[in-house]
């Protein structure tokens, strides 16, 4: 069972019928406790990131996240819920506390000539680390679709595993051990998403 976390993220259903395409038994959970029993957990996100993680903390999630996180099962988080895995944002002057599993900040896109901010739309993918099991069977170079005006900055640059062009490059995606992030939405991102999402519900079997 892959645990889906509703924490009042407009994506959640998108998220949860690209999830069942794939095959995955899915449960949206709103407690901590009932992740105990899941193979994996994925957090979507959209927003702002201290609204994000304020409503973490008042359901209790985000130290059942960081557990879970610990335990050593897979863990996907999307766009806003990757931003999260993060120490701090300076999105609207942020003062909230991310869960702190990698080191770096969450930073917005620098004012250019001709640079639309936020990037909405479809932008490529290349990959950073050839081995990733989410992107096992997607090439480098493909199109993923996106929908943000801030990025993190791993401390780490050796968790990223792919980046993207916008004005200036950015770490996409990140991996290590059970943990994996992306920036652009799998659910909307087609057959290179649903791709991802198989890859990822694999690791659970």
């Amino acid at each position: 069972m892959i645990a889906l976390i509703d924490y009042g993220s407009g994506n959640l259903r998108s998220v949860q019928k690209a999830l069942l395409k794939v095959g995955a038994n899915v449960r949206v959970v709103r407690r901590p406790e009932e992740m105990a029993e899941a193979g994996a957990v994925v957090l979507p996100g959209v927003g702002a990131f201290d609204d994000c993680v304020n409503a973490l903390q008042t359901q209790g999630l985000l130290e059942g996240v960081r557990t879970f996180i610990r335990i050593g099962r897979p863990f996907l988080g999307i766009c806003v819920g990757y931003q999260a895995l993060f120490e701090n944002s300076e999105e609207f002057n942020s003062c909230a506390a991310g869960l702190g599993i990698f080191r770096g900040k969450v930073v917005r896109f620098s004012e250019k000539p001709g640079l639309k901010i936020p990037q909405i739309g479809w932008n490529q993918i290349e990959l950073a680390q050839s081995n990733c099991p989410l992107f096992r069977g997607i090439p480098s170079g493909s199109y993923v679709y996106f929908v943000h005006s801030f990025f993190p900055h791993p401390v780490d640059q050796s968790i990223v595993a792919s980046r993207t062009a916008y004005g200036e490059t950015f770490a996409s995606s990140i991996w290590r051990d059970n943990v994996f992030a992306t920036q652009f939405h799998p659910e909307k991102s087609q057959k290179v998403g649903l791709q991802l999402l198989k890859n990822f519900v694999e690791l659970t079997k």
